[in-house]
């Protein structure tokens, strides 16, 4: 597999790394040391240096935020300012992450191997997107005026959470960060957040830019540090009221019973995802390519959604599979600040050696490798676009989700046998359907046990369309209003009336 520009012989050239700005706890509106003086390394994927030794926040230093963000909550302006007057504070964010795009975007290259230009065309702006959505829901949050029996009168008041943690994944470091602080600043509620440890970089810069837009003090709070400290602290955390997840199915089973054994906070989870791409044999056969080569190395694999099992039409089947190979091979894996890139390193050696192992679990459990499988560079974490065929449904390759660049292709004959194949999994996030028919795209849409479909499309996302899981995929939705629900409380108020004809 050829690297693009910037790699030679196999080897990656060193890249310009960003101006780190920003690597220590964000506490009630100042950066501050972790209260042990630890710090840890967040390397650069494209070359495994070192780009920052960041504060190490544990259970004291979460216990500071969570106090900050309590305090805030209480006694602060921001849960009792107008709904307007949060929206526009929060339009002045979006101005001030808008006007850092560049910046921005090279600290996510930088730190998760994001490619430059992506991040600067799709992850900064649909940020902005997000936050300036919810900016536009912060004034039109309201209750309902209830007609209850007898002589009452009766309404619900929709008031804010309260202390929100938030635990986001290293995938999509800014998206993630967004998705869910986003609608929590809108309901009036504070937070305290955990970057993933392999990419704290641009939430910490977040932080910067809140205060500078006008977020009051301890409204955000951002702790980076490792999950089995930082965010079991917050899972467990007696002061905190709910916790927003995105990560593992693993990982949200350990944050749900955190959350049951302390205070019994309320749990979102968007977990993992194996879904399934489904080809149709009348589908037009170099759009299904595309569609399912973006859905598998798109952001090198590192996506909840990513379409890892596709299953084609056996009258397509041939030829989809010569098609498919030539479009991994024409997928150019290198630095992902060129331009010319369409796939840059994994995150870490982690991921890397994770997903190298999966390689070998499909060539040892017979299926057939037809492309890639392969380091891509002897320097970073980079890893060749990868095919197999002839995977059966049990094998771990078909079940796991590898979270990295393999494809695994299966064959199908009629409709009925799509559904089932694409409803055998424990994961239910998202699927993808190819087809000219519509009988045959509604029938499988509504069949398929997933949050998320895509008819001849993949990867359309938009703040007002709901999303998340079945099954072991998760619970609780982010995007559109239904997110907002996540972060506010329904209070009924019953009052008793006088003697009155209309009761």
């Amino acid at each position: 597999m050829a690297m693009t520009n910037g790699c030679s012989n196999g080897k990656v050239a060193s890249p310009a790394v960003p101006e780190i700005k920003f690597t220590k706890l964000f506490i009630n509106g100042e950066f501050v040391d972790a209260v042990s003086g630890k710090t840890f390394e967040t390397r650069d994927p494209r070359t495994g240096d070192v780009l920052a030794h960041v504060a190490e926040g544990d259970k004291t230093d979460v216990d500071l935020a969570v106090k900050a963000a309590r305090d805030a909550f209480e006694h602060g302006k921001w849960p009792r300012m107008s709904g307007y007057e949060r929206s526009r504070i929060m339009n002045k964010f979006a101005d001030l992450v808008e006007q850092h795009t560049e910046e921005l975007a090279a600290l996510d290259g930088a730190d998760a191997g994001k490619l430059l230009l992506l991040g600067k065309i799709i992850d900064i702006p649909s940020a902005v997107q997000m936050l300036r959505y919810y900016a536009g829901a912060a004034d039109k949050i309201h209750g309902e005026v209830l007609r209850v029996s007898g002589k009452y009168q009766g309404y619900t008041l929709k008031e804010p959470m309260g202390v929100v943690g938030v635990i986001i994944p290293w995938n999509f470091p800014t998206m993630m960060f967004f998705l869910k602080v986003s609608p929590a600043l809108a309901a009036g509620c504070t937070v305290v957040v955990k970057p993933a440890e392999q990419t704290p970089l641009s939430a910490l810069y977040y932080a910067h830019l809140a205060k500078q837009a006008g977020i009051p003090d301890g409204v955000i709070n951002v702790v980076p540090g490792f999950g089995e400290r930082a965010g079991a602290a917050i899972s467990s955390h007696m002061d905190v009221d709910s916790v927003a997840f995105t990560g593992s199915t693993e990982i949200g089973r350990v944050i749900m019973e955190a959350a049951a054994r302390s205070n019994l906070k309320t749990v979102s989870l968007e977990l993992g995802g194996k879904s399934p791409m489904i080809i149709f044999d009348d589908a037009d056969v170099d759009m299904a390519i595309n569609l399912s080569r973006l859905a598998i190395f798109f952001n090198k694999g590192e996506i909840c959604v990513a379409g890892s099992r596709v299953y084609v039409q056996e009258g397509i089947y041939d030829e989809f599979v010569k098609k498919a190979v030539e479009a991994a091979q024409n997928w150019k894996v290198g630095d992902p600040f060129d331009v010319s890139s369409n796939m840059g390193p994994q995150v870490d050696q982690v991921q890397f050696e994770r997903v190298l192992k999966y390689i070998e679990h499909g060539k040892s459990e017979g299926a057939t490798l037809l492309t890639g499988g392969k380091p891509a560079s002897d320097k970073g974490y980079y890893i060749e676009p990868t095919i197999f065929t002839d995977v059966k449904e049990d094998m771990k390759i078909a079940q796991d989700e590898i979270f990295g660049p393999v494809m695994c292709l299966m064959k199908f004959k009629t409709v009925e046998e799509a559904i089932e194949k694409a409803n055998c999994t424990r994961y239910g996030l998202a699927a993808g359907i190819v087809t000219k028919s519509l009988d045959v795209g509604n029938k499988v849409s509504r069949s398929v046990r997933a949050g998320t479909v895509w008819v001849n499309c993949y990867f359309a996302f938009d703040p007002d369309a709901p999303f998340g899981g079945y099954k072991m995929s998760g619970f609780g939705r982010d995007q559109g209003m239904a997110a907002m629900d996540k972060y506010l409380q329904v209070k009924s108020v019953i009052t008793a009336l006088p003697d009155s004809p209309w009761y």
